[in-house]
């Protein structure tokens, strides 16, 4: 924290992130950086791995400081997912982001960013309690990590730690801004359908009405006593919504032979077997995208522990760091991503953000 402070010396932050690798500790971590930025929102959250200058990271954290200059922003504390009130919640969100636009009419870019537990299985309900209420105003986030052990997730706010908590970052800004989403996979004409699941859970119990595991197993052609999160990686699966593809990770086996997903399922789903393109020159593709007209000073992103496990599998970790570091790119992997109302899996989503007009000048 002393050589963060050092690093911002100078400039007047409005907002302090910190992607925390597992293996730290999180409670100090959280606490002294508290200490150190006393004048802006300090919100920190462990990861499933880290994004920085380099690309893919271990054991690292990472910072992102929003410039008071640049940036204006408001806390939505969610303290805990189990047991809130969707409509006093869109209540909350709408007084929070009308009184940002008033205490910063200078910044007319408003986007929002949402860190939620990873092992919650709330994201679903809170994204979208809290859709109707964002207005204009585009949402993108992450759930929290621990690693690739799925134990227990943390999350602090000003020093404090929550837990089973979410924290909606509402951001105005000089810059322009593009939230994004993007995944590289394709459906396939595959298929299979959920006949007997716990939505509640996020548990799929039977598959064509036979055993979940086994058949998946079966359909996407590997040994089902060898289904692991690399083998789920290797062959996702995703459901259609109006006229788009969602990914529908799968997290775990269970003894039963049932499978536990990363997000909502329910029976009657139609699941679709997805190819994956290349993973390095589809992300290159997609971010040079975001510079065709200015490229981006920096981009802000949370990508799924799937992508990196995936790349991981394929030996083509260090091309995704490369594109990521050319691209400026930093954040962390996550147990899940959030885009406007939806939560989904195995994809990247955040924001590109440009230099403000007037001046040019990098933020």
């Amino acid at each position: 924290m002393a050589a963060l402070a050092r690093r911002f010396a100078g400039t007047d932050l409005s907002q302090l992130f910190l992607f925390v690798s597992p293996r730290a500790d999180f409670d100090r971590v959280a606490r002294d950086a508290a200490r150190a930025f006393p004048g802006c929102h300090t919100v920190a959250c462990s990861t499933a791995g880290e994004i920085g200058p380099d690309g893919y990271a271990e054991d690292a954290i990472i910072a992102v400081g929003l410039p008071a200059a640049h940036f204006a922003t408001e806390l939505l504390v969610v303290p805990d997912l189990a047991a809130f009130d969707g409509a006093a919640l869109a209540d909350r969100m709408v007084r929070t982001r009308i009184d940002l636009a008033a205490r910063a009419q200078a910044f007319p870019t408003l986007f929002a960013f949402a860190l939620i537990d990873g092992l919650s299985r709330r994201e679903d309900a809170l994204v979208a309690a809290l859709a109707p209420a964002l207005g204009h105003m585009s949402l993108f986030g992450g759930s929290t990590g621990d690693g690739r052990a799925f134990g227990r997730t943390r999350m602090a706010v000003n020093g404090d730690v929550l837990d089973g908590a979410a924290v909606v970052t509402l951001v105005a800004t000089d810059c322009r801004a593009q939230v994004f989403s993007l995944d590289h996979l394709t459906p396939t004409e595959t298929r299979m359908v959920v006949t007997a699941a716990d939505p509640e859970t996020r548990t799929v119990k039977e598959i064509n009405a036979a055993p979940a595991a086994r058949e998946y197993a079966r359909v996407v052609g590997r040994d089902p006593d060898q289904l692991d999160t690399f083998a789920f990686a290797a062959h996702p699966v995703v459901v259609r919504l109006g006229d788009a593809h969602h990914v529908r990770a799968i997290q775990r086996v269970t003894p039963e032979g049932d499978l536990v997903f990363f997000s909502a399922i329910d029976e009657g789903m139609v699941l679709s077997v997805a190819r994956s393109e290349d993973m390095a020159e589809h992300l290159e593709r997609e971010l040079s995208a975001l510079s065709v007209h200015t490229a981006p000073s920096d981009i802000l992103g949370c990508d799924c522990i799937l992508r990196r496990i995936e790349a991981e599998e394929g030996q083509q970790s260090r091309a995704v760091s490369d594109v990521l570091a050319r691209h400026r790119v930093v954040g962390f992997s996550t147990y899940g991503e959030q885009i406007g109302p939806i939560h989904i899996n195995h994809t990247m989503t955040g924001v590109a953000l440009y230099p403000p007009a007037a001046g040019g000048r990098r933020p």
